[in-house]
Formats: structure tokens, C-alpha cells, sequence
């Protein structure tokens, strides 16, 4: 039976370490939160970064906009803070309305207070190995790996999913830690001889308990990024956790696993922030 990976419990030794630097440091940290509009996926996703500023000591500022806000009036709000001293890092929560250009307003924000790593020079920065803020998801599966004691280094790493977001990030970061990766997406042919190559399969495709054992190495490591409701209104992921968790050797739960550390890893880089400000006002 597989060791399940517990994101709770890791992203809570995160969380814990940034509050330690916080007090130790004397770090006074602002991220502001935009959200346009009321997505209620959305909300629980701003109330959770929320707490975790609460408990570490990070300076929350919400705006907290209606959904017929214009993209000019954001873009606006958000060049305001990218002036604005007192202010560490900013995220937009996505999805934004559909009159709104993502992609413009992602890259309004300045790449100093681009906490999401999603700006096009971090991205850049991660492809080249430079510094720079990591998009928070892969930067949260990289710890899940190194803290649970899964080796990376010459590993075989299958990564399903090239999203912006994820997929790609994640094969970068999994480059840097030696692992050979291969990404797949929908285009991919023989998916199940692909993956069951991994000896580390993570899987991010938005499509509900899509992998089964049918596609995993026996001994492998399953991490799960997906998080949907099933037909009971019950969370679940990308993969058939009750059918692959036997063939595994490690997996993470939905929900459980990745999700609370997208969370921790973003409470991590707004003390980035501090730094590539050039340390505290």
C-alpha cells in the first residue's frame, strides 16, 4: 500500500518556518489580493491566503472588486501598487471575468511583486535557471518530493499537463533537480507506455479520476494536482486515487496533497519579495 503524501502537514512545516522568519527577521510584509468578482471557488481560494498571512505575520491588503470592474480600472489599481513602497507582492486571483485579458493583466504586474510567478520574465528567469519567483504549485510538489524523502536526482520524472501554470514549470523545476522529464498532453501518443515509464508521474489535466493503474509503474510516486467534485459533490482528482494507490509507492490525496501547499508556497515568496526588494523597509 502506498505512503500517502500529507500536503496539510508539510505545508503546515512551511508555514510554520515562514512565521519563524518573520518574528526572527523583524520582516514587515505586504501582499495585496485582488478579486474581481464573486467566484466561490475563488473566495475559498483568497479566504485560505487570508489565514495563512493571519498566522504568519504577513500584511493581507484586499480589494475585493464587482464583477463588471473594466480592465483598464484594473490595470490601473494594479500599476498603482506596483508604485506603491509599502506594498511586497501583488496576485490577481484567476479566473477574471471574461472581458478581462488575463495575459495583460498578468504581465502589468511588475516581475519584483509577481508573487504567483506567473509574469513572463519569472518564467523566463525559471527556464534559464536564474532567480526569480516559481509559479507556487510546482514550487509546493518540489518540497512535497524532497520532505516525504523521494529521491529526484536521475529519476524518471512523466509530467501530464503542459499548462502554463503547471506542466511547464514543473518539467523546468524537475530539470533542475536532475530528474529526466517527459512532458505529455493531449496530442501525446501511447499515453499509457509514457507514463508508465515514471518512477515520478504528476499528473495535471483537469479530468476527473482519469489515470488508473493502468498507466503507473508499480513503485512509482503519484502526485495528483487535479481537484474536482464528483458526482456525490466529494472532491477528487486527476487520478483514480482507491485504483492506483496499491501499485504506487507514494501518492498524494485530493484533498489533502498539493492543494495546501500552493497556499504555503505563496506565503514563501512574498518573503521572496522581501529580498528582491532588497530586504525590509
Amino acid at each position: 500500500m502506498a505512503k500517502r503524501i500529507d500536503g496539510k502537514m508539510i505545508s503546515a512545516q512551511v508555514k510554520d518556518e515562514c512565521k519563524k522568519r518573520v518574528e526572527e527577521e523583524g520582516l514587515n510584509v505586504t501582499l495585496a489580493v485582488i478579486q474581481v468578482g464573486s467566484d466561490p471557488a475563488s473566495t475559498v481560494y483568497v479566504g485560505n491566503k487570508k489565514k495563512a498571512c493571519e498566522y504568519i505575520g504577513i500584511c493581507s491588503r484586499p480589494y475585493e472588486l464587482p464583477e463588471d470592474t473594466t480592465e483598464e480600472s484594473l490595470l490601473e489599481l494594479v500599476e498603482k501598487l506596483n508604485r506603491d513602497d509599502s506594498v511586497d507582492g501583488i496576485l490577481v486571483q484567476l479566473p477574471l471575468p471574461s472581458h478581462i485579458d488575463e495575459d495583460r493583466v498578468i504581465r502589468t504586474i511588475s516581475p519584483a511583486k509577481d508573487v504567483d510567478g506567473f509574469h513572463p520574465q519569472s518564467v523566463g528567469a525559471l527556464s534559464i535557471g536564474q532567480p526569480g519567483f516559481v509559479s507556487c504549485t510546482p514550487a509546493g510538489i518540489i518540497q512535497l518530493l524532497k520532505r516525504s524523502g523521494v529521491e529526484i536526482d536521475g529519476k524518471e520524472c512523466v509530467i501530464v499537463g503542459r499548462s502554463n501554470i503547471v506542466g511547464k514549470p514543473m518539467a523546468m523545476l524537475m530539470l533542475r533537480e536532475n530528474a529526466t522529464v517527459t512532458v505529455c498532453h493531449s496530442h501525446t501518443a501511447n499515453l499509457k507506455e509514457v507514463t508508465k515509464r515514471a518512477d515520478i508521474l504528476i499528473v495535471a489535466i483537469g479530468r476527473p479520476r482519469f489515470i488508473t493503474r493502468e498507466y503507473v509503474k508499480e513503485g512509482a510516486v503519484v502526485i495528483d494536482v487535479g481537484i474536482h467534485r464528483n458526482e456525490d459533490n466529494k472532491l477528487c482528482g486527476d487520478v483514480n486515487f482507491e485504483d492506483v494507490e496499491p501499485v504506487a509507492s507514494a501518492i498524494t490525496p485530493v484533498p489533502g496533497g498539493v492543494g495546501p501547499m500552493t497556499v504555503a508556497m505563496l506565503m514563501n515568496n512574498c518573503l521572496e519579495a522581501k529580498n528582491i526588494a532588497g530586504g525590509s523597509k
